[in-house]
């Protein structure tokens, strides 16, 4: 953190203090104890040539700057998402890494699901915390994709399964974590003590802090990303409001203000990041300087389109998540 930063942040904090509390005693006391829980909880962050090898490949997939090409969910729109096909599939069409979300069966296996339901793509329905890794070995991964006559059968991996495929493939992986904090971490660390490779060939990214404070925790070797999209607390992905309450939508409002400004003023710099991920409509060129002046690399999400691709990377030369290595897509939610 720069000092300007921590001059602007403390201050803050401070009128903020202030303003409540009617005390310059207790305002001064508070933003004391506030700079020793940072001082001390913070996590450093790791050196940045790391970070360059992972997301600056040697040699550019597309032709075009150095930077990572990564397939949202192995590729969602090229193959059934989540699968082995997908990173296959993801490999053959140029990307340089696939992002992978993690989930639990209700035998505690790791697996690969975005959804907390099996409904949307596989032939199965219910929740996934009731079922087993038998009984989601039984279910068609690809039923509900576009092009499931030519995928069908496709399992639902498991963790240990794709990681595998993806370093035989010399894949970058993004493991993608919503939720269980302390199980996600404890299944990462053994993971990464198993396969040391993906210290310098993965990132651990989350939307929640916790989970990235978490794993930082278990190993503070492991790269780490913060996933970032303003207003995701009172707007759905695709902009609509997730209340029709004004009041609630006021109130959602104002919890995505404090998120954000938490995000790019105190989160980041507890957790140690090294990478933001960061929704496309938000990133320019003065925002991805501002990180830059804080040693973290910014990673745009979801790009779809070759106009859009063309400019996060020959323009603003940052990587890209995207839905399809193949063609133009619609995002997928």
């Amino acid at each position: 953190m720069q000092l300007g930063d921590e001059v602007v942040l403390y201050s803050v904090v401070f009128v903020v203090v202030l303003l409540g509390s009617r005390s310059a005693l207790w305002a001064t006391f508070l933003t004391a104890s506030f700079y020793l829980f940072v001082a001390i909880f913070r996590f450093p962050q790791l050196p940045n040539g790391r970070v360059q090898q992972l997301l600056r490949p040697t040699k550019s997939a597309t032709g075009g700057p150095r930077v990572s090409v990564v397939a949202h969910r192995g590729g969602g729109h090229d193959a059934p998402e989540n699968t082995l096909a997908a990173i296959r599939e993801a490999s053959k069409n140029g990307a340089t890494g696939v992002e992978l979300d993690l989930e639990f069966s209700a035998d505690g296996i790791p697996i690969l699901m975005h959804d907390d339901t099996l409904d949307r793509t596989t032939n199965g329905s219910g929740p996934l915390s009731q079922a087993n890794l038998s009984e989601l070995g039984k279910l068609d991964a690809a039923a509900k994709h576009r092009l499931r006559d030519k995928f069908a059968g496709e399992k639902i991996p498991t963790l240990e399964e794709a990681v595998e495929e993806c370093i035989k493939l010399q894949l970058t992986i993004f493991f993608d974590v919503k939720g269980h904090a302390d199980e996600a971490a404890a299944t990462l660390t053994k993971l990464y003590k198993k396969d040391p490779v993906l210290y310098n060939s993965s990132i651990v990214c989350s939307f929640e802090p916790k989970v990235i404070y978490k794993m930082r925790q278990s190993d503070p070797e492991v790269i780490t990303a913060l996933t970032h999209r303003p207003w995701s607390y009172s707007r759905f992905g695709d902009g609509a409001p997730r209340s029709s309450s004004p009041w609630k939508h006021k109130w959602l409002t104002l919890m995505d203000i404090a998120l954000d400004w938490a995000h790019h003023n105190v989160l980041w710099k507890l957790c140690g990041i090294s990478v933001f991920l960061m929704q496309k409509n938000f990133v320019s060129q003065d925002y991805i300087q501002y990180w830059a002046k804080r040693g973290v690399e910014i990673v745009v999400w979801t790009v779809n389109t070759k106009v859009e691709k063309d400019y996060y990377q020959d323009l603003l030369k940052v990587s890209y998540i995207t839905d399809s290595l193949v063609e133009d897509c619609e995002p997928h939610y």
